[in-house]
């Protein structure tokens, strides 16, 4: 079956070709041309990643993304014609996996969209130390489950993801560059930032007190590590 993508934008410019050329790649489409069809069409619809554009009318695509990381993690892609670190940092912030830059070739949002569809696949056919513990923290690598002192979490693709390379070696420091590189399954070439973005989203849902984190420890000018509590 092919997957089915869901792409919100405003522009005709951009969904027109867009749809066309993913269309031509194997993928079914649907495009909405607002923030609350968007959110009103992943809600609805059973798709295997949703593509937002940062500014739409009516709900900005970084509301959307907030709203559906409460309740999904379907993989989320953002479009941005900011070509700004915040706008990237604050993407990632808010639960999407990727983001591309405008103005983009429909090859490269293509190749973005098998990465993050190949990384979620990945990941649900793990087969290898299916539960692993650190601690309090127990992570199911098949069913993509997470508790913490028994109480279970809803991570994202991307937290989860993070969490899953941290809870493997506990007490190993993992530096930024190799924390992305984990991510994106290949040398990282952005910027280490993304890493730090990430692990706070983490410590929001695992720490009774992210400001002064007991878990997920920042060792300095090194990187990060799990402690087992």
């Amino acid at each position: 079956m092919s997957p089915r993508i869901l792409l919100a934008d405003d522009e005709p410019d951009i969904v027109t070709p867009v749809s066309y050329a993913l269309r031509s790649d194997g993928f079914e489409v649907d495009a909405v041309a607002d923030g609350e069809q968007a959110l009103a069409a992943a809600r609805a619809g059973n798709y295997d990643l949703v593509i937002l554009d940062v500014m739409m009318p009516k709900l900005q695509g970084t509301e959307v993304c907030r709203l559906l990381r409460l309740e999904s993690i379907v993989p989320i892609i953002m479009l941005t014609a900011r070509d700004a670190e915040i706008d990237r940092v604050l993407g990632l912030e808010l639960g999407a996996d990727d983001y591309v830059t405008k103005p983009f070739s429909t090859r490269e949002l293509s190749s973005r969209i098998r990465a993050v569809l190949r990384r979620r696949d990945l990941e649900r056919s793990a087969t290898d130390a299916t539960v692993v513990h650190a601690g309090d923290i127990t992570v199911d690598l098949a069913s993509h489950r997470v508790t913490v002192a028994g109480r279970e979490l809803r991570l994202t693709p991307s937290e989860f993801k993070v969490l899953a390379l941290l809870v493997r070696e506990p007490n190993r420091v993992f530096s930024r560059w190799q924390i992305m590189e984990e991510l994106w399954e290949a040398t990282y070439v952005g910027t280490a930032r993304a890493a730090d973005v990430h692990i706070s989203n983490l410590r929001r849902k695992l720490e009774e007190k992210p400001g002064r984190p007991r878990r997920i420890v920042t060792i300095r000018e090194a990187g990060y590590k799990l402690v087992p509590v």
